[in-house]
């Protein structure tokens, strides 16, 4: 009975760690694609390191790693990589709970800090003589129907299309938008904080049942005198 609970332990793990490992290969696919799309670094100068696409990029080769990690260590019930496993899904869910916390308690630091590399990007977009730059902009202004980061007077007296919506589908008329991006986006994130605080806890629970699993497994395997055969 308890040798058949282990089988069934061990496949649930390796077809767990395989549909992790295929979303994070989506997750890098994305990434990549964003990254050769658009120039999201334009919005914000001073963080071009960490912008979506880079963000996107590590987290999938993170996920990736971490998954086939797990597949091959259960698969081969080889003892090293199911603590590499286990070890690195500990660091990860640490990781997020810290950067939870930071967010959290400097919640309006950020915000300010967010907003002034905003404004050097958004000067650097109107001072730029091509389109590529402020073609960052124009997609998000168009996506969040915003305009500027608190408002159209951000733009001075070159406003781009992209602040302006029809006000009827009929008509060619058309109006600025009125609010800004940053507080589109702040005001997105204060309705949506419960289910990305739900979120976090959902996935901390689910790095914590891999643990578990892996060192049950691991402890199995340690009792039967195996675990480094490849």
């Amino acid at each position: 009975m308890a040798h058949s609970c282990l089988k069934c332990l061990k496949y649930t793990m390796c077809v767990a760690n395989l549909l992790c490992f295929i979303c994070g290969v989506l997750v890098l696919v994305f990434g990549v694609i964003m990254m050769v799309g658009s120039n999201y670094a334009a919005l914000t100068p001073s963080l071009a390191s960490f912008n979506i696409a880079n963000i996107l990029l590590i987290t999938g080769i993170i996920i990736t790693c971490v998954s086939f990690l797990g597949f091959l260590g259960a698969l081969k019930e080889n003892r090293c990589l199911l603590l590499s496993f286990f070890l690195m899904l500990f660091l990860m869910m640490l990781l997020e709970l810290t950067a939870a916390c930071l967010l959290l308690v400097y919640e309006g630091e950020i915000t300010e800090s967010v907003k002034t590399d905003l404004t050097n990007g958004l000067k650097d977009a109107k001072g730029n003589s091509t389109h590529s730059k402020q073609s960052d902009w124009d997609y998000i202004q168009n996506k969040l129907e915003c305009c500027g980061i608190n408002n159209v007077s951000d733009w001075g007296n070159n406003v781009p299309e992209s602040c302006c919506i029809p006000e009827e589908p009929s008509c060619n008329f058309k109006m600025f938008c009125v609010q800004g991006c940053l507080s589109k986006v702040t005001n997105f994130f204060e309705k949506n904080f419960l289910t990305i605080g739900v979120s976090v806890i959902v996935l901390c629970m689910i790095e914590v049942l891999g643990m578990c699993f892996a060192m049950t497994l691991f402890c199995h395997i340690s009792r039967s005198g195996l675990g480094y055969k490849f």
